[in-house]
């Protein structure tokens, strides 16, 4: 079991220095020149991909948002991308599948919408906690239940996209790791299998990515 969950830490290091984290500054390698007369597709896929996000973000917050946040949460969306899919690359650490990583996303956008929110609006929090028409006589429990679910969001947020990435990884490798056990006739069923995970794992990177950003902004509209 250590062996299979090794593929999330490969050690990489030199000179006792370890650099498996620097993996996630490759995302500035892979962000397409703006300063070109003509621009090219991957530039010009990209303004749309990030236009209908930001179109789709502005209508989660219906005309509430702070000066900025549009920005920021395409940021978010962009880093988490393309880490999910540098992670499908081989000898590329995996730091989208790290708990720690997708915490530092989180944990400082739950803590800055909290202390914004305690702050400015405590009454608008208040009223957060007790849903419009509850009974007198739920309203305890309903404090308490509305309490934990917003303690828990950045801790959901961080192990949805770990798991995630975990679990189609782990896929790719037991199959991989098989290989040696089997028949030459079987290597074309494995090979088939692996393109059909590869592109599973193409399509939950994007999805995750989205999943994190439209939630993340979800917490932002209700503040």
């Amino acid at each position: 079991m250590n062996n299979l969950f090794s593929i999330f830490d490969p050690s990489s290091s030199f000179m006792n220095l370890s650099f498996n984290w620097t993996s996630s500054m490759f995302i500035i390698m892979f962000i397409p020149l703006s300063l070109w007369m003509i621009p090219n597709r991957s530039l010009i896929l990209l303004t749309k991909i990030l236009n209908i996000l930001n179109n789709e973000i502005q209508t989660l917050l219906k005309n509430n948002s702070f000066k900025g946040i549009s920005i920021m949460m395409i940021s978010l969306f962009m880093m988490i991308l393309l880490n999910n899919f540098m992670g499908l690359l081989p000898y590329i650490f995996t730091s989208s599948s790290h708990l720690v990583f997708n915490l530092s996303f989180s944990l400082p956008i739950w803590l800055t919408l909290m202390f914004f929110g305690w702050l400015n609006k405590t009454e608008s929090m208040f009223s957060h906690l007790i849903p419009l028409g509850t009974p007198p006589l739920l309203m305890p429990f309903m404090v308490l239940i509305e309490s934990i679910s917003n303690i828990i969001r950045p801790l959901t947020l961080a192990v949805r996209l770990t798991a995630n990435m975990i679990a189609g990884h782990l896929l790719i490798s037991l199959l991989s790791n098989n290989g040696n056990s089997i028949s030459i006739y079987f290597y074309w069923l494995i090979i088939l299998t692996e393109i059909i995970l590869m592109t599973l794992e193409s399509s939950v990177a994007i999805i995750q990515s989205y999943v994190f950003t439209i939630l993340s902004t979800l917490y932002t509209s209700e503040i």
